[in-house]
C-alpha cells in the first residue's frame, strides 16, 4: 500500500520536477479508483485479485487509463492510475506466489 503513495511521488518529482507537488497530488487523488471494491461482496477479501475482478480494474479500464496518459489535459490523471494498475497487478502477482 506504501507503494500506492511512494512510486507516484518518485514519478512526479523525475518527470514533472517543477510541478512535482501539485502532480503527485492529483496522482494520489487517482487512487480514488477503489471504491469500486465497494461494489464487491465481501468489500473486502485480502485473497482476491483487484485487476479483472472490480469494475474501475479491468484491462478495458486500463485501454481508457493509457489513453489518458497520451494527452496533456488528462496525463496526470491517467498516469496515477495506470501507476496503480502496475502496482495492482504487482500485487496479483506476489499472491500468486504466497
Amino acid at each position: 500500500m506504501a507503494l500506492h503513495f511512494i512510486v507516484p511521488g518518485l514519478v512526479a518529482k523525475k518527470a514533472f520536477a517543477e510541478k512535482w507537488k501539485s502532480a503527485w497530488t492529483v496522482m494520489i487523488l487517482t487512487m480514488i479508483v477503489d471504491l469500486d471494491h465497494f461494489l464487491a461482496d465481501p468489500v473486502y477479501d485480502p485473497d482476491r485479485c483487484s485487476i479483472g475482478t472490480h469494475l474501475l480494474h479491468t484491462y478495458p479500464a486500463l485501454i481508457i487509463y493509457l489513453s489518458m496518459a497520451a494527452f496533456p489535459k488528462t496525463r496526470l490523471v491517467g498516469i496515477g492510475l495506470v501507476i496503480h494498475m502496475a502496482l495492482d497487478w504487482i500485487d496479483c502477482l506476489w499472491m500468486a506466489f504466497e
